[in-house]
């Protein structure tokens, strides 16, 4: 008893949310990296999904598909740590404020937001190098980078650019964050009370359901940001050093006025198939690592 209380009133009650958030981030990536190569590729104009596949495998053979695996697993293990454990810990303390009560959407919104915001500061690092990985191989062969993993990318960063380099394209990261999750964490929760209280779903299909929507909203909210994010993150300088953007909202315009509003949803059914069961087996694992805590009596 005198165990089981310290555990309580521990250290591991506070960081379990962050631990459990970065664990099953990181076991999604492993999962879904493939389609978040041809993803990239196709944002930069490779072609189809088909045609990217195909030149890829062709081209550089299957270990192409898990390069920058390494930089995504860091990002994980930053950017969705300190997301969803930040996310779990805002909505206690606002539901602790609310008298126990369930929260309202517009807060569990605000609560998503911030907590996008919390976890791309801390990410965007991670996130840059993961770019450049995947981007390196569609650049001339002068211009490659040739990084060999995450830390490399990041010494070399470093090194080359500076500290301050590491959050090159940090503001429309930070936007592309805050986007999708308020998509995602918002949708999830009210989905499980709807799934679970109105229609009265068991578990299982209350997991599955919930993380479902949550997929499609954090899609839906998030592309625009992204496509914007990754043009910033891997412009090179032209021959007399100019970049093509000054910022974000420069590129959002140029993409908007060369080729109107839907060129933000370039390869969106592949960002959706993508994006939509990362979360998904991020949500399934969470709540699978949950379930065996809670056996574990931990």
């Amino acid at each position: 008893m005198a165990n089981e209380k310290k555990t309580q009133t521990g250290v591991w009650p506070k960081i379990k949310p962050f631990v459990n958030g970065g664990t099953s981030g990181m076991l999604a990536t492993c999962v879904i990296q493939p389609i978040d190569m041809i993803k990239v590729r196709i944002q930069l104009g490779q072609g189809s999904a088909a045609t990217v596949t195909k030149t890829m495998l062709r081209n550089e053979g299957i270990g192409a598909f898990y390069k920058g695996l390494s930089a995504g697993l860091l990002r994980q293990a930053t950017y969705t740590t300190a997301r969803l454990g930040s996310f779990k810990m805002l909505t206690t303390k606002a539901i602790e404020a609310n008298d126990g009560k369930p929260l309202p959407l517009y807060q569990k919104a605000l609560c998503g937001l911030t907590a996008g915001a919390i976890g791309a500061c801390f990410g965007s690092p991670a996130d840059l190098a993961l770019i450049r990985m995947q981007a390196d191989a569609t650049l001339p062969a002068a211009q490659r980078r040739n990084y060999s993993n995450a830390f490399h990318a990041l010494y070399r960063i470093v090194g080359d650019e500076g500290v301050l380099a590491l959050w090159k394209g940090a503001g429309p990261t930070v936007v592309r964050a805050m986007a999708l999750n308020m998509g995602m964490l918002a949708s999830y929760d009210q989905s499980v009370e709807f799934f679970k209280d109105s229609l009265g779903l068991g578990e299982a299909a209350t997991v599955i359901g919930a993380s479902a929507v949550s997929g499609f909203f954090a899609s839906a909210c998030s592309l625009p940001f992204d496509y914007v994010k990754t043009q910033i993150q891997k412009m090179q300088p032209d021959a007399q050093g100019k970049y093509p953007y000054n910022g974000s909202l420069d590129c959002a315009m140029k993409t908007l006025k060369s080729g109107g509003p839907l060129k933000f949803y370039t390869g969106f059914p592949v960002y959706c198939v993508r994006i939509a069961p990362h979360v998904m087996m991020t949500w399934i694992f969470l709540n699978q690592i949950q379930k065996a805590q809670k056996n574990m009596g931990l």
